[in-house]
């Protein structure tokens, strides 16, 4: 009896100074990712964020982050060059994704809406949810109109860098597709005689694109959904004493095993789950919005005259720039990504022959993220007037609680919601880091990609434990890096998505291009 009691507590001190170690472990190695990533991300930071002065011309002001006012004065300057392609060319895009022009002879490996639905599912997340309340909280309602400035104009932002995307694409003997910015960099400047150029902006752009698939569409994703789905069950098996206090790596062992079999099948698996997650959840979401906003119909325009009110005062342009243009962005890459480049790398593999056929599907993409969603949400929260609530909590807290005060219980739903918003992003970015490898490697190191998708996996597991702060900060910055070589590369090739623009338009309004007829 005493041989067993005297084992039992050796077990549970073994067992407790394994716990200790391996909690001593996990602090040490965050410490040391931490130690690395750290000045790196300063440094990243200090460029993208140098604050450009806006004092004068509103008092009291911070100033622009540079890579704020580089996205967003590209994408004003593309909506005038392209002549309002956002709005002139929004009803042809509706028709190309509803598959009116779906011609499964052509070149390609999906159809116009999954790869719609998997550049959406990288878009369509936390940003959404958090981000929209985070930037209510700083700049008040007036921020919303900023917000939807911001998507309006992302959208020709989006229909250039697809339509380069589509353009420059390479498809392999096997019919796999390879395009984005590393190809139209690369290949477009090459064409216009500065090849070195060109090379160099690919490459930046391949590696600065894996950086943040791991880090902001991988570990970031999985560790704000794994620790949420750990603390509601938690909630509901127990509280503080409940099995899965503290274990959100069994989420994340789920996570993975789950991510493990969609990523197998490549671009093709991947749109299979989006074409099929990406409209559920959005309905699921945008269904309770238009619930609790058909409840206050008659408030609906009074909050509009205080989203408009709002935008131009102090609070509302403050709250614009610092809560939608740099919250928003380091939350969720801008939550639409226009100007990044990184949606190119999934329209490129749509069955067309027009490549502008795809840039407009492309153009949709910030509608329904920022216009539509981003748009609903803020309406959500200024209607239950939980923007006047103090000690929220984060973005998330302030979403649910919006929610939850009308459709009570609906935390649940959005405790569901996030989990999939995040990894249907998760799923996207690995074909996004998976593609920029395959550029840097040419296509010939099966090894390097079976080591990436290995990693890529384990990233899911450490991510869904771990609080690494600044390999969190330093993805995001990595993302926004993107559109400095980007951006450039699509103005220079302005007048070439010009030319085929007016092409298309011309030949649509001649009956060159009609429907696909089955024959």
């Amino acid at each position: 009896m005493i041989g067993r009691l005297l084992s039992v507590v050796a077990g549970a001190v073994f067992f407790s100074q394994a716990a200790s170690a391996a909690d001593s472990a996990k602090e040490s190695f965050e410490n040391m990712v931490n130690g690395i990533v750290t000045p790196v991300t300063n440094m990243i930071s200090e460029v993208l964020f140098f604050p450009i002065p806006l004092d004068w011309l509103v008092e009291g002001a911070p100033g622009i982050p540079l890579i704020v006012l580089w996205l967003f004065s590209g994408a004003v300057f593309f909506t005038f060059y392209m002549r309002f392609v956002n709005f002139r060319g929004f009803k042809q895009a509706l028709k190309i994704v509803s598959g009116k022009y779906d011609d499964p002879n052509d070149p390609g490996e999906v159809t116009h809406f999954q790869a719609l639905t998997a550049a959406l599912s990288a878009t369509v997340g936390l940003g959404n949810i958090a981000g929209v309340a985070l930037a209510i909280s700083i700049g008040g309602p007036g921020a919303t109109f900023w917000m939807i400035m911001t998507g309006l104009f992302g959208m020709t932002s989006k229909f250039c860098e697809v339509t380069l995307g589509h353009k420059y694409r390479d498809i392999d003997e096997n019919g796999v597709v390879s395009g984005g910015p590393m190809k139209y960099l690369s290949k477009g400047f090459a064409a216009k005689g500065w090849p070195k150029t060109g090379k160099i902006l690919s490459i930046i752009f391949a590696l600065i694109c894996i950086g943040g698939a791991f880090g902001a569409g991988n570990m970031f994703q999985v560790n704000q959904s794994t620790t949420q789905l750990a603390n509601i069950a938690a909630e509901l098996t127990g509280g503080a004493d409940s099995f899965f206090v503290g274990k959100a790596w069994i989420f994340g062992f789920i996570y993975m095993g789950v991510l493990s079999l969609v990523v197998v099948g490549g671009i093709r698996g991947i749109t299979h789950v989006t074409e099929f997650l990406v409209p559920i959840m959005a309905a699921i979401y945008v269904t309770a919005a238009l619930v609790i906003i058909g409840a206050h119909l008659g408030d609906v325009p009074a909050a509009f005259a205080e989203i408009i009110r709002g935008a131009f005062t102090g609070e509302g342009v403050v709250g614009g720039i610092i809560g939608v243009l740099i919250m928003g962005i380091r939350r969720a890459a801008f939550s639409n990504e226009a100007g990044l480049g990184t949606a190119s790398i999934a329209h490129a593999a749509a069955k067309t022959k027009e490549p502008v056929a795809e840039g407009l599907v492309a153009l949709i993409e910030p509608f329904v993220d920022t216009v539509v969603i981003c748009t609903m949400t803020a309406l959500v929260i200024i209607l239950t007037g939980t923007h006047h609530m103090a000690n929220v909590g984060d973005g998330i807290a302030m979403t649910s609680m919006a929610f939850d005060s009308f459709l009570d219980g609906f935390r649940y739903v959005l405790t569901i919601a996030v989990p999939l918003f995040a990894f249907s992003t998760t799923i996207t970015y690995y074909y996004y880091g998976e593609r920029a490898l395959d550029y840097l490697t040419g296509g010939n190191a099966k090894h390097s990609a079976l080591i990436y998708k290995a990693c890529y996996l384990l990233a899911v597991l450490v991510g869904s434990t771990m609080q690494l702060t600044s390999v969190m900060d330093f993805a995001d910055a990595m993302l926004l890096a993107l559109g400095f070589p980007n951006l450039v590369g699509v103005f220079i090739m302005r007048k070439e998505v010009k030319a085929l623009m007016e092409s298309y338009f011309t030949r649509l309004k001649n009956g060159e291009i009609k429907p696909y007829v089955e024959s």
